[in-house]
């Protein structure tokens, strides 16, 4: 299961949107503008304003009031204004002043300034004196206002107001100030803090703060933001057709409400990881048109308890709101797991939350039009409340795919692979069998990589096969420096592994066979490859990978004289395949029993229990099944190491071919079994007593890549 990339924007991403100017940023930029403009306003007001000092202002008083001589020009009065760069005093002429504004604490108004004749007033030191403007002077002038400093007592306005009317000077008391003029800074600077206070809450209060507690972390998706539909999906035919009808029904619902239909209000997704319930739930949302709302199961849960159950009912009240709508839960294993069996007891927030979400998924308000969709790769360990018709109406299963699955899916991947065209993706999806939608992604990107690396124009079926096996056995170590001896002891492991894989019957056809370290440990291997897909096994059939996983410690043992650490892997998966056959499927002397109570997961390896397996045999019976397990061990063992000692001149061959080329491929191997065998024998190990009783069991599902390791200290 994958998503097609042709007619569509390879650049696009569905999380670039464009972000609109508005919210918050557009308010920060309005108080930004505002605050510069009143500073600059502030600036530029003061800017022009001449300071004065109380004396200087008394002499432009009197000045102003000498009479003036037949040429009619003021008289001016030399002011200090500053000093130049080198500490120069840097003096003004000014004259006629008018405008007077007495206030609490200044004096304002207006004067000339009179430019110096001969000079800007950067000069040397010399006397500061009043002198009248000659005839033809500039009388006029740069109009500028002046500002000086005052005490704030009746005393100093009384003398300053007798100075201005001896010398006939106009002036006038400054205008008491406006309540507005006092008040307007507190309340604009109150009216900021106010609006930062709101904007910071606001922010605290968005999803993932510490003030967010109940509300969801659900994202809405639009329709445009994912472009995946059904036909972007490939090798699970029957799951898409049972999600089409959901979809359909969200479109056109009277079609079916018509007959007395209503729409399934949960559809919940199982299958192993990498298949594609995220990518399925992805092609709902941009096929329904609806709002849809995606987030995981661990969102809901908090250490605080009660959290996750207010965030689940505003969740549906957000869903509701804009139904009909779809909310997509992933991952609800880690919400919905069956209650009580927690350590903690029967109030801890994990069961409060699913509490809610039952609720609200089939409650007496239950929410009309709100479609819950989920996925999980353990449904052994949902709550039956929670997988119940009314809740979960339809489970939709999302399994590996077969053969067929794996070719779509494989061509849905190589559409932007330049292929050569030697390239059959039919037998690339023969040699990928129990492989997932996941797997063949990273396939397909593992042969391009390989076919840049090696510098190629385009990716044939060389890469396709590394890549195959990179990720069955790992990547391959050339260059690891290994003992002669012990590069012999490995070459002699992997060919007995190949010859009894041979030999036997009931075995997948050797593929490779290779002495190169790769993976971790892995010294060598043997590669096997089916040649269809097998859901069930035969006892024969387990016995022979018994067989073939013992060959390797078997023919160290008879030709050193001794065993080393590098059948550790053998051993475990030998001894776990026949401890299955007595526990699981009765194919032992115990019976058609099974010993075996766990509540194993059918999708992940390795189990998935939380508390481990529980045994409901007594130690009597645990015995009987050691005891078993090590007959059928026994037992393999014989029948190996007569293959090895009737073969043992192949055994030979095998070994030094490998130690000469490193790998032979299953061609090779034929044409030196069958040179150095001589006329066809019977098989060793076909010639086993009749079973009595022993019907053939079913079997579960096991992966048919069968790739053994020798591991090396």
């Amino acid at each position: 299961m994958n998503q097609k990339n042709t007619e569509k924007d390879p650049n696009r991403r569905s999380g670039d949107r464009k972000q609109a100017f508005g919210g918050s940023n557009l308010v920060w930029s309005l108080v930004a503008v505002a605050v510069a403009g009143l500073f600059a306003a502030s600036l530029f007001s003061n800017g022009q304003k001449v300071q004065l000092s109380y004396t200087d202002l008394e002499r432009l008083i009197r000045a102003a009031g000498e009479e003036e001589d037949q040429t009619g020009s003021p008289r001016f009065v030399e002011v200090i204004t500053g000093e130049t760069a080198k500490g120069s005093p840097l003096v003004s002429r000014f004259c006629s002043i008018n405008d007077v504004v007495i206030g609490a604490f200044e004096v304002t108004g207006t004067l000339r300034k009179v430019p110096l004749p001969g000079g800007n007033g950067r000069g040397g030191l010399r006397p500061i004196d009043d002198g009248r403007l000659k005839a033809g002077g500039n009388a006029q002038g740069e109009q500028l206002r002046f500002q000086t400093a005052k005490l704030p007592s009746e005393n100093s306005e009384g003398q300053l107001s007798k100075l201005l009317d001896l010398n006939k000077v106009d002036y006038r008391y400054e205008d008491p100030p406006s309540p507005w003029r006092n008040w307007m800074p507190m309340l604009v600077l109150t009216g900021l803090l106010a609006l930062g206070f709101f904007l910071m809450v606001r922010r605290l209060g968005g999803a993932g703060s510490p003030m967010a507690f109940g509300r969801s972390r659900g994202k809405m998706y639009a329709q445009e933001d994912l472009g995946i539909s059904f036909d972007d999906v490939a090798g699970i035919d029957e799951a898409v057709d049972e999600l089409r009808e959901v979809v359909e029904f969200l479109r056109s619902p009277e079609k079916y409400q018509v007959l007395g239909g209503h729409i399934p209000k949960g559809v919940l997704l199982v299958g192993p990881p990498g298949t594609g319930k995220t990518l399925l739930a992805k092609a709902i949302a941009g096929e329904a048109g609806v709002p849809f709302f995606g987030l995981s199961g661990s969102d809901f849960v908090e250490m605080f308890v009660g959290v996750g159950a207010a965030r689940v009912r505003d969740m549906f009240q957000q869903a509701a709101q804009k139904s009909p709508s779809i909310i997509f839960i992933d991952e609800l294993d880690a919400l919905g797991k069956t209650r009580g069996s927690s350590v903690v007891g029967g109030h801890d927030e994990r069961e409060q939350t699913l509490n809610a979400l039952l609720v609200e998924m089939d409650g007496f308000g239950s929410n009309s039009g709100v479609i819950v969709m989920a996925a999980t790769n353990r449904p052994e360990t949902l709550d039956p409340a929670l997988l119940r018709p009314g809740r979960f109406d339809r489970h939709v299963l999302v399994d590996r795919p077969d053969v067929r699955g794996r070719e779509a899916i494989l061509r849905v991947h190589v559409l932007n692979v330049k292929l050569d065209p030697k390239v059959n993706i039919e037998q690339v999806a023969r040699i990928t069998s129990g492989l997932c939608g996941a797997d063949l992604a990273n396939l397909v990107n593992e042969a391009a990589l390989l076919a840049a690396r090696n510098n190629k124009k385009s990716v044939g079926m060389e890469e396709f096969n590394e890549a195959v096996e990179r990720g069955a056995a790992g990547l391959e170590k050339k260059k690891r420096v290994i003992h002669e001896d012990e590069k012999k002891r490995v070459a002699y492991h992997e060919a007995a592994h190949a010859l009894v894989a041979y030999s036997l019957p009931n075995t997948d056809p050797i593929h490779k066979v290779s002495i190169i370290p790769r993976g971790f440990a892995a010294l060598g291997y043997t590669m096997q490859r089916p040649e269809d897909d097998r859901y069930l096994l035969t006892q024969s059939e387990l016995e022979s990978r018994i067989q073939v996983l013992l060959a390797g410690t078997i023919a160290e043992e008879m030709v050193y004289q001794d065993i080393s650490t590098g059948a550790q892997n053998d051993l475990e998966r030998a001894s776990e395949i026949a401890r299955s056959m007595v526990m699981d499927y009765g194919m032992s002397q115990l019976g058609r029993v099974n010993y075996r109570e766990s509540q194993r997961s059918p999708f992940l390896t390795g189990g998935g229990t939380d508390f481990g397996p529980t045994r409901s045999h007594s130690e009597e019976t645990a015995r009987e099944i050691d005891e078993e397990v090590r007959r059928i061990i026994d037992t393999s063992i014989v029948q190996v190491r007569q293959i090895l000692q009737t073969r043992h001149t192949s055994l030979e061959s095998i070994t030094s071919r490998l130690i000469e080329a490193e790998v032979i491929d299953g061609n090779d191997l034929r044409e030196i079994i069958e040179t150095t065998s001589g006329k066809p024998q019977l098989v060793p190990g076909t010639t086993a007593e009749h079973r009595a009783g022993t019907a053939q069991t079913p079997n579960e599902v096991e992966d048919d890549q069968s790739t053994d390791a020798a591991a090396g200290q």
